[in-house]
């Protein structure tokens, strides 16, 4: 794929950018000279992120596990003129819950917001996007839990982060002959507020939900989002790929160990050699 260099007056759309990753990803765009356009589920949130980015940003509230509401955002911020060369798919919910024990509700919440929202981000923007003339990029904020064998306690959230991380491979794929390239961002553990993501968690998933101060304690003491410039900056000038910034020493045997067992259990007794 090709690099992408960020273009001074082009528009980075970018979800999830209320805080966190999000907002720190418009921040950094916008400091090379990118316009903004910040969505998040708490309008306020996205509003403020667009204002410390610069006059010529924009906001908009947009809960992309809805993906009527998705496109209608889309849509309308298309018609105003907002027409990215970078997609940011950033928005992301977090839960100490596992695949078996969840209420049904919590289930479809982290599969509405992690899975089905980058699907139906993607097919919102992504017309407008290979629309362009020039360099394109679509970036996707998986998790070091989407490379590393998936373990508890938050065993549903693994699951639907390595489910994200799969349709970045997707939209690699798809977008290949488009020379669109695909970031795969895979952070550790950082200082961010995904520990009380449910803050924010609409009704039909079982309404807001503030977590006691204490959960955050552990995300606290970690890196903030500024961490992950060096590496998100050089896989772009990549033009793509996997880009996995640990916070966690263990990060890399983890990685090993997972790929060591898929080869342990792979049993090739049934390929057919070519004539």
């Amino acid at each position: 794929m090709s690099a992408f260099e960020p273009k001074p007056g082009d528009w980075a759309v970018i979800t999830g950018a209320g805080r966190g990753i999000g907002r720190w990803l418009a921040q950094h765009f916008a400091a090379k000279g990118m316009r903004i356009c910040a969505l998040d589920i708490d309008a306020y949130e996205a509003e403020e992120t667009a204002r410390m980015c610069g006059d010529a940003s924009v906001a908009h509230g947009c809960d992309v596990s809805d993906a009527k509401e998705t496109k209608r955002v889309a849509e309308k911020l298309i018609a105003q003129g907002v027409e990215p060369s970078l997609l940011w798919i950033n928005a992301g919910v977090g839960s100490a819950d596992t695949v078996s024990g969840a209420k049904t509700r919590t289930l479809d919440w982290l599969i509405g917001v992690n899975v089905m929202g980058p699907m139906h981000t993607a097919r919102a923007w992504l017309p407008s996007l290979k629309a362009r003339d020039g360099a394109r990029h679509v970036g996707i904020t998986a998790s070091s839990a989407s490379v590393t064998p998936v373990s508890g306690p938050f065993t549903l959230y693994a699951t639907t982060k390595q489910m994200t991380a799969a349709i970045g491979e997707a939209l690699t794929a798809e977008l290949a002959e488009e020379d669109i390239g695909v970031t795969i961002l895979c952070p550790g553990i950082l200082n961010t507020q995904i520990w009380n993501a449910a803050q924010a968690r609409p009704e039909r998933f079982g309404g807001a939900r503030q977590s006691p101060d204490e959960v955050g304690d552990h995300w606290r003491a970690q890196p903030g989002p500024e961490v992950l410039a060096e590496g998100v900056d050089a896989n772009l000038a990549m033009g793509g790929g996997w880009c996995i910034i640990p916070t966690e020493p263990d990060t890399q045997q983890k990685m090993v160990e997972r790929h060591a067992a898929q080869r342990s259990g792979l049993f090739n007794y049934a390929v057919v050699e070519p004539d």
